[in-house]
């Protein structure tokens, strides 16, 4: 780690998980040079925001909700499914905001989210050995020679979809959708019954004390932004070719940006303290994740924490735990001891999908909506007897009414998976169970709070 670092300097490193396998290298190295050429997708003052609202989350301050595709697709790529997918981080922050009585900070895995990395580079179907299916901007989902071929025009598809994504984000977030005086248009879709009508009641209480709000002249004219509101955007960083060429120098401080997003995380799968994804991440000064499988130990993570955060800066390192729900109890109380007996100022957060996955007897990959819940209250559990503020969740999920986890208070079965099964890659939350678990999830906060407050 002594190295002087660039935004190239991973390439000397061993690199995992990246395609290599592109039949015309002169192309790819093109298209990396047309994307050094290109306008950024976010700005580093942004990234300095969310750094300092995620300092406020190390504080134990605010909470951080962290949520969207698993892996964002061509196919489904609509103005539709941009505004469901931001529309339900809205609901699931005003729920979170209003039980646990702190901000929500808003980061979705939109924008940017398409690559994943594989746990084998071939699938088998039939007796037929293809490449793995990688990502809309590597290869296509299709099981075909043709569609499996890695292509280098997919990586520049990619970025003008992130760019319109964002816009739609930009006008969504600020010009009036995400007024709070919206709040029960917001609703549509929803049951009248379930976490429907729970979500109204809610509604008609926050729309109650706004209009008393008003009756004293706070308004979104007199207050603009309770009209607007700030969400950013999140992926892993697994293409470090697309990540550096979308790297850019701030003239105003000379630290080096990460422009294709807001925030960037590191993989369970490409964290070697000594490989190609650690020494990118440790150079650019975007706010970055880490997820902490069930294999890692303290003596793992600490040097990655000394390696990421050298500085020990508040809001730059969140470490997102993916256990499974039978794990969690048993692996996150070491790292959490550890951690915060070296003073290490970082955000624990937790991702409950990728711990919880299954095979059903049908042949779909589905995750059960119990052990998704069992994680993150085992998170909440740990957290508070560690004397460790609980600061997040890390969801795949959607604003579309897809069945692919099972269970949640619409009872989705194991029959129910083939109805609407849409995902390229992992099973998503649907929009009533992630509405359901920010409902659970805030009750777990709330009755924390409260303890607290009996103690204090």
């Amino acid at each position: 780690m002594t190295m002087r670092w660039t935004p190239e300097s991973w390439r000397n490193k061993p690199v995992v998980h990246m395609p290599t396998d592109y039949p015309d290298v002169r192309e790819l190295q093109r298209v990396e040079d047309e994307l050094r050429a290109l306008p950024p997708l976010v700005f580093a003052g942004e990234a300095r925001t969310l750094t300092a609202k995620l300092a406020d989350v190390e504080a134990g301050k605010a909470f951080l909700l962290q949520g969207g595709d698993c892996a964002e697709s061509f196919k489904e790529f609509s103005t539709d499914n941009i505004r469901d997918t931001f529309r339900l981080l809205l609901q699931m922050a005003v729920v979170l905001t209003f039980a646990g009585r702190k901000p929500v900070v808003k980061v979705g895995r939109i924008a940017g989210q398409f690559a994943k990395p594989r746990s084998s580079p071939i699938e088998e179907i039939d007796g037929v050995t293809l490449p793995s299916y990688r990502g809309d901007n590597i290869n296509g989902s299709a099981f075909t020679p043709e569609e499996r071929v890695p292509d280098p025009q997919r990586l520049l598809k990619a970025y003008n979809q992130s760019a319109s994504t964002l816009n739609l984000l930009r006008a969504f977030a600020g010009g009036g959708y995400a007024d709070l005086y919206n709040i029960h248009r917001w609703t549509q879709g929803f049951a009248d019954h379930g976490i429907g009508a729970q979500y109204r009641e809610l509604a008609d209480k926050i729309a109650e004390a706004l209009a008393f709000m008003e009756a004293v002249g706070v308004t979104p004219e007199t207050h603009p932004d309770l009209s607007r509101v700030e969400v950013f955007t999140s992926h892993e960083a697994l293409l470090l070719n697309v990540e550096s060429a979308l790297t850019r120098l701030d003239g105003g401080t000379g630290e080096w940006f990460d422009t294709s997003a807001h925030m960037l995380w590191i993989g369970e799968r490409t964290r070697q303290l000594d490989g190609a994804h650690v020494e990118f991440m440790r150079g650019i000064r975007n706010p970055i994740g880490v997820k902490c499988g069930p294999t890692m130990e303290a003596d793992d993570l600490l040097p990655l924490i000394d390696a990421l955060n050298p500085d020990n800066i508040s809001g730059r390192l969140t470490l997102i735990g993916r256990f499974g729900h039978d794990k969690v109890g048993k692996r996150l109380p070491g790292l959490m001891r550890a951690v915060k007996a070296a003073g290490k100022k970082v955000i624990w957060s937790i991702d409950p999908m990728h711990g919880n996955t299954l095979m059903a007897a049908s042949g779909y990959k589905t995750r059960p909506f119990d052990r998704i819940l069992g994680e993150v209250k085992g998170f909440i559990d740990v957290a508070e007897s560690e004397g460790v503020h609980p600061g997040g969740v890390h969801l795949e999920m959607t604003g579309q009414n897809v069945t692919e986890c099972i269970g949640g208070a619409q009872a989705v079965s194991e029959d129910d998976l083939s109805s609407r099964y849409h995902t390229h890659c992992d099973p998503r939350l649907n929009a009533d169970q992630a509405l359901e678990l920010a409902f659970l999830v805030a009750e777990r906060l709330k009755s924390g709070r409260l303890n607290q407050s009996r103690a204090a």
